[in-house]
């Protein structure tokens, strides 16, 4: 965990609609400055995404957002993903995580699923959606009811508000999509992408 996260304060969430679009898009966020990529499980060509990715851009570092099942961790981890992302956990996903040995970043957002992450060994969470369940202020409140955990809020992050997260002492890192607009993938415009991690990557966190 600590050898993928620990230098990454922005993680490019990407839907990825065309594999052609794959490769390029990951070496534009690469030359950017951002390694960390995580492709979500929510379009047919997602895990032929990962695999090529994990191919061809090998200064990448590429994960499988949006597992649901214990099937999708199997399908993650055969298609070349470095890392797993859940928006929510349950035991199923939690023992299939762990038992994937790779990295593994479970969603919690309430109190209650907070401590029941924390009591299964995951002491870093993805925080999703994180704009619609509170934000900055709910994660503010619980930086000291949960001391020793520490949050990725993903859902609503933009480059307008991603300062606001990354102030607070228990958000070590971010996800968004900002730095890879849909239409300018699907122009191919890669330049802007690059210009647009760049700026991301120029993101710290409080530490």
């Amino acid at each position: 965990m600590d050898d993928i996260f620990s230098e990454t304060t922005v993680i490019p969430v990407l839907t990825i609609a065309r594999a052609a679009d794959a490769v390029p898009l990951a070496r534009a966020l690469v030359r950017g400055g951002l390694r960390v990529i995580e492709i979500t499980l929510r379009t047919p060509d997602a895990l032929v995404a990962i695999g090529e990715i994990s191919r061809a851009v090998p200064d990448a570092i590429v994960g499988a957002g949006t597992v649901l099942t214990v099937a999708d961790v199997s399908r993650a981890v055969a298609a070349g993903a470095r890392f797993l992302v859940s928006p929510g956990l349950t035991p199923d996903l939690a023992a299939a995580g762990l038992a994937s040995d790779l990295p593994y970043l479970p969603g919690a957002v309430t109190p209650s699923e907070i401590i029941a992450a924390r009591e299964l060994g995951f002491p870093l969470l993805k925080f999703f959606p994180a704009a619609a369940c509170g934000g900055v202020a709910a994660l503010r409140s619980y930086e000291a009811v949960f001391a020793g955990i520490a949050f990725c809020p993903t859902g609503g992050i933009s480059a307008e508000n991603a300062g606001e997260f990354l102030a607070l002492g228990n958000v070590p890192m971010i996800g968004g999509s900002w730095m890879a607009p849909p239409q300018a993938v699907a122009d191919g415009d890669w330049q802007r992408i690059e210009a647009l991690a760049r700026d991301a990557a120029r993101l710290r966190p409080v530490r």
